[in-house]
C-alpha cells in the first residue's frame, strides 16, 4: 500500500530542475508553411475604378459586358417562367452575374465546373443549353444534361456535398496525369456544412488541383453571415486548411475573371488549392417561394443596386471609350434573343416517359426495382386500355 502511495505521489510531482523538460511543445507543432502569404487581403481585391483596367484585354472587358447583359436578361426570364407555372422553382442569380460569368470564363475547355443548384447562369455561361441547365428546376429530371459532355457537375441541391465531389474528381485527374482543374462553386451557407471543411482539409493534404469558389451574397435564405461565421472573412478560412485564400468584389466581373484564373493556373501548375471569397448580393429572394422583405429592408438593396455588376462595367467601358449605343444595343438583342428562344422552348410541354424513373438509378437494376418498373408498367397498360 505504502508503495502503491509512493507511485502515485511520484507521478504527480512536476519533474526535477534537471530534467530535460519543455514547457512549450517540440518543435514538430510547427507549421508546414509560412501562413502569411495564405491570408487575404484586408479589403477585396478591384480592377474597375483603377489603373488596372488599362493592362486589360479590351476584348475580354466587351465580353464580359455582352456575358452579363445575357445574364441578367436569363436570369428575368427563368424568374417569369416560374410565375407562368413553366418552372417549379428558380433561385436567381441577379446582382451575382459577374460570379457566374466568371467562374465559367476562367476554365479551359478540359476543366470541370462543380455548381450549386443556384449556378445555372454559370453552367449556360459554360455553354450549356438552357432548356437542359433548368430541367432539373422544371422537374422533369435528376439533371437534364450529360455532365461528361460539357465537364459539368450535376446541379447540386444539398447543400456542399459537391465540394468532396470536385476535390475527388481533381485529384483523380492529377494521379492519372491529366491536366484538368475542378471549379466548384458553393454559396456562403455552404460554407457552414460539414462536406466544406472536409472538401478543403483534404484538397490541401493531396495538394488536388481545385478551385474552391463562394458567392457570398449575404444570406443563406433568411440567416445573416453574421450568424453563420464571427471569421474575419470566409477567405481567412483557407488558412486554417494550409491553403491561400482571396478576397474579391463579387460585382466587379474583371476582378472575379482574374483571381479566378490566377487560381485556375496556381492549380494547373501544380499549385495545389485555393479558396475565393466573392463579396457579392443577392437582389432577388432566396427563390421564388421565399419573401426576403421578412429578413432584410429595401434600403439595404438599393444600396446593392448601385453597385451593380453591369452598370459598373457598362460606365467603365463607356468612359474609356469601348463601349457605344450602336455596342449597348447589339447586347441587348443578343439577350433578347437568347431569352425569346428559352421561353418559346419551355412553353411546349415535354414528353416523359414514367419508366425513365427507373432507367439510370443502377447500372443493373435490383429485384426491388424490377419488380416496381413491373408495377408501373401495369398500371400504365392499364390505364391506356381504359
Amino acid at each position: 500500500m505504502d508503495s502503491l502511495q509512493q507511485r502515485s505521489s511520484t507521478v504527480q510531482e512536476p519533474p526535477a530542475a534537471t530534467a530535460a523538460y519543455r514547457p512549450t511543445p517540440p518543435p514538430a507543432w510547427k507549421p508546414r508553411t509560412d501562413p502569411g502569404p495564405l491570408l487575404p487581403d484586408a479589403e477585396p481585391f478591384r480592377v474597375l475604378g483603377t489603373d488596372a483596367v488599362d493592362s486589360v484585354d479590351p476584348e475580354l472587358l466587351r465580353r464580359l459586358y455582352a456575358e452579363l447583359v445575357r445574364g441578367r436578361r436569363y436570369n428575368a426570364q427563368a424568374t417569369a417562367l416560374t410565375k407562368q407555372g413553366r418552372l417549379a422553382v428558380y433561385p436567381s442569380t441577379t446582382g451575382q452575374e459577374a460570379c457566374e460569368v466568371a467562374a465559367a470564363m476562367a476554365l479551359e475547355e478540359r476543366d470541370w465546373l462543380f455548381p450549386s443548384y443556384r449556378d445555372t447562369l454559370a453552367a449556360v455561361a459554360r455553354g450549356l443549353d438552357p432548356v437542359q441547365a433548368l430541367t432539373l428546376l422544371r422537374g422533369d429530371w435528376h439533371t437534364g444534361y450529360d455532365p461528361r459532355e460539357y465537364r459539368i457537375a450535376p446541379l447540386s441541391t444539398p447543400l456542399a456535398t459537391q465540394l468532396p465531389h470536385a476535390v475527388g474528381l481533381a485529384h483523380a485527374a492529377r494521379l492519372k496525369g491529366d491536366d484538368v482543374v475542378a471549379l466548384a462553386m458553393v454559396g456562403d451557407g455552404g460554407t457552414s456544412e460539414g462536406d466544406f471543411h472536409e472538401a478543403l482539409n483534404f484538397a490541401a493534404v493531396w495538394q488536388a488541383p481545385v478551385v474552391f469558389f463562394v458567392q457570398n451574397n449575404g444570406f443563406a435564405i433568411s440567416v445573416p453571415l453574421a450568424k453563420q461565421t464571427a471569421a474575419p472573412s470566409l477567405a481567412h478560412k483557407a488558412v486554417g486548411y494550409g491553403m491561400p485564400g482571396r478576397l474579391v468584389d463579387g460585382n466587379d466581373a474583371v476582378a472575379v475573371h482574374q483571381v479566378l484564373t490566377e487560381a485556375v493556373a496556381r492549380a494547373r501548375r501544380g499549385g495545389g488549392p485555393t479558396l475565393v471569397e466573392a463579396v457579392t448580393y443577392r437582389i432577388d429572394a432566396h427563390t421564388n417561394a421565399d419573401d426576403a422583405t421578412r429578413y432584410r429592408g429595401d434600403g439595404e438593396v438599393e444600396t446593392w443596386r448601385a453597385h451593380d455588376p453591369i452598370l459598373i462595367l457598362e460606365r467603365e467601358l463607356t468612359e474609356r471609350g469601348m463601349l457605344d449605343d450602336d455596342g449597348k444595343r447589339q447586347a441587348a438583342e443578343a439577350a433578347e434573343t437568347m431569352a425569346a428562344t428559352l421561353r418559346e422552348r419551355m412553353n411546349a410541354d415535354p414528353v416523359l416517359d414514367p419508366m425513365d424513373l427507373f432507367a439510370h438509378v443502377y447500372a443493373e437494376q435490383t429485384a426491388q426495382l424490377r419488380e416496381q418498373a413491373a408495377q408501373l408498367r401495369a398500371e400504365l397498360d392499364a390505364e391506356s386500355e381504359a
